[in-house]
């Protein structure tokens, strides 16, 4: 028969095993979770890194607002300020970027002549997060996303398809049209269109 005192040792040196144990099993779950975190924080920079590339890449030079408005056959007011552009190619599609500013009345006017009677622009009620970055970016352009606004914005999607406007008469493809008071009295204008790769490049070819 054990006595007491042999009961209680034995006791103890399970305890301590029970300690040794415990401390290799957190010391093996915070190695885990630090494997786990630089993982993620590799994939994070791997993932933005490939982002960026693809944001810079495959813009061409030569694509200036003047040729922008006549492939996309969306005219540019003459009153129009800020006057910006861009052209990006891909494998599947290519797309075309403008944007020029007016005066909000001028604006109103303007899009007025553009979409069908009866046929209003509508708010942006699901706006992308600030960061949002689409493959072809008004970032490029140096200006902000206009699928991040809500105050101030309105949209509509445009196809020349019998569209008879004293505008949309001239439109030569689809486009994704965005207004933006962004400040009292001023707004821009946005295009962005998808254009067949290849079809009719910018009149330079250099790419940056």
């Amino acid at each position: 028969m054990n006595s007491p005192s042999n009961e209680s040792s034995r006791e103890r040196t399970a305890r301590r095993r029970l300690q040794v144990l415990g401390v290799v099993v957190l010391a093996v779950i915070a190695c885990v979770a630090a494997a786990v975190g630089v993982f993620a924080y590799v994939a994070d920079e791997v993932e933005s890194d490939q982002t960026d590339k693809e944001m810079n890449c495959c813009w061409e030079s030569g694509a200036t607002p003047a040729w922008m408005s006549e492939e996309i056959g969306i005219r540019i007011p003459k009153t129009a300020s800020d006057r910006r552009a861009g052209y990006k190619t891909g494998s599947r599609y290519d797309t075309g970027l403008l944007a020029f500013t007016l005066p909000s009345q001028e604006a109103d006017a303007y899009t007025s002549r553009l979409i069908r009677k009866g046929t209003r622009m509508i708010r942006n009620f699901h706006p992308e997060k600030k960061d949002y970055r689409p493959a072809a970016a008004f970032a490029h352009l140096e200006l902000p996303e206009p699928e991040i606004f809500v105050e101030g914005l309105r949209q509509v999607s445009l196809c020349p398809d019998d569209l008879k406007t004293p505008e949309g008469q001239y439109l030569r493809r689809c486009v994704d049209l965005f207004a933006h008071e962004f400040k009292p009295g001023t707004t821009r204008i946005y295009v962005r269109s998808t254009i067949e790769p290849g079809v009719t490049p910018p009149p330079a070819t250099t790419k940056y």
